[in-house]
């Protein structure tokens, strides 16, 4: 079986990790990287460090407004799919890169397996869930990482081709967190100790391009006091400029890590503070507490027994407190999966070619 597989942005490249490594033992993987996120960083890093092979088209078509770079992605997709002519086009999460990838196949009747449908945030601002309702109602096989993601789906009539497996980002938490912690330097390279700092994300244009989002934000972690360590996206760093809002003295900016330090760093905080999906999910899956600086999110499971917790970025006060309280969340449960989604993909994958 000939399977083309689609990836652009770093939580694509770690869910596509382990299926990969389960795909090609029985069959022709052809990997094609959209070029979404295309630095070192954000990128080349996280197929090093992952064992990734090596993609074998780059489209690099990079940065840009969503319907540019989703027009410029889908047509050159559509190349490479006329060209290699697979039995199935396989995709990732939530994307441009997914949304066009699943429309090139659509287009030509190459069947479609999207890793990860059903999330539903229910907030059609977000780009994201646009591209997630887009490409389950054009996808034949639908693998859910959760029980609501496919309650969610049945609610759309759809109930065909739905699969529950589990989340194959817990496969790849699972899979690497012993290495993180054998081979990461990064809390040294900080210098902090585990437990006493807080891991930072932000990255969403919902906070990113808001000025008022941004100060609040900003404001809340100086008032805070904790130690804060921030892996700062380039977007992030933009905006911070153009809006000269100061960095606090406990504000550790540093560049973007790759996922084995991002994995360790994530692993040992007090807690996370994001406005990333996959952040979210990671710091659930490591025990670890975590605020959200969102009005809603797609993995409402992390919201069980207090260890994920929505927080409106506007109101710079509730993150404040959010920061500095101690959290103690209840019971833990393994929502998703217990590291095998990668195999059940690949099974159910063999049943239907």
């Amino acid at each position: 079986m000939r399977v083309v597989t689609i990836v652009g942005a770093r939580p694509q490249f770690i869910k596509c990790a382990p299926v990969s490594r389960e795909l090609r033992k029985k069959h022709e993987e052809i990997l094609v990287h959209t070029g979404q996120h295309y630095d070192y960083g954000m990128s080349d890093i996280f197929f090093e460090e992952l064992s990734i092979p090596k993609p074998d088209y780059n489209l690099g078509i990079g940065s840009g407004n969503h319907g540019a770079q989703t027009g410029a992605m889908l047509a050159a997709i559509e190349e490479v799919l006329l060209k290699e002519k697979p039995d199935w086009l396989l995709v990732y999460g939530d994307t441009n890169s997914t949304v066009a990838g699943a429309l090139a196949a659509a287009k030509l009747h190459i069947p479609v397996i999207h890793v990860e449908a059903g999330l539903r945030s229910f907030d059609k601002r977000m780009p994201e869930e646009i591209n997630r309702i887009m490409t389950d109602h054009l996808s034949d096989l639908l693998i859910c990482p959760t029980e609501t993601a496919v309650a969610n789906l049945k609610t759309e009539g759809i109930v065909n081709g739905v699969y529950h497996v589990g989340d194959v980002m817990a496969d790849a938490v699972l899979y690497n967190k012993r290495r993180a912690s054998l081979h990461s330097k990064i809390l040294e390279n900080v210098g902090v100790s585990k437990g006493q700092y807080i891991a930072a994300t932000i990255h969403r244009p919902s906070n990113t391009d808001s000025k008022e989002n941004m100060e609040s934000i900003f404001s809340a972690f100086a008032k805070s006091g904790k130690m804060i360590v921030f892996p700062i996206h380039p977007r992030t760093r933009k905006y911070l400029a153009e809006y000269q809002i100061a960095v606090p003295e406990n504000v550790h900016l540093i560049e973007p890590l790759g996922y084995l330090d991002m994995l360790q760093l994530t692993a040992n905080a007090e807690k996370v503070v994001t406005d990333s999906g996959g952040v979210q999910k990671e710091a659930y899956i490591l025990k670890v507490p975590c605020v959200t600086l969102r009005e809603n999110t797609e993995w409402v499971e992390t919201l069980n027994n207090g260890w994920n917790k929505l927080i409106n970025s506007a109101e710079s006060n509730t993150v404040w407190q959010s920061l500095s309280e101690t959290i103690t969340p209840g019971d833990w449960l393994p929502v998703f999966g217990d590291g095998h989604g990668a195999e059940s993909i690949v099974d159910i994958l063999d049943r239907h070619s």
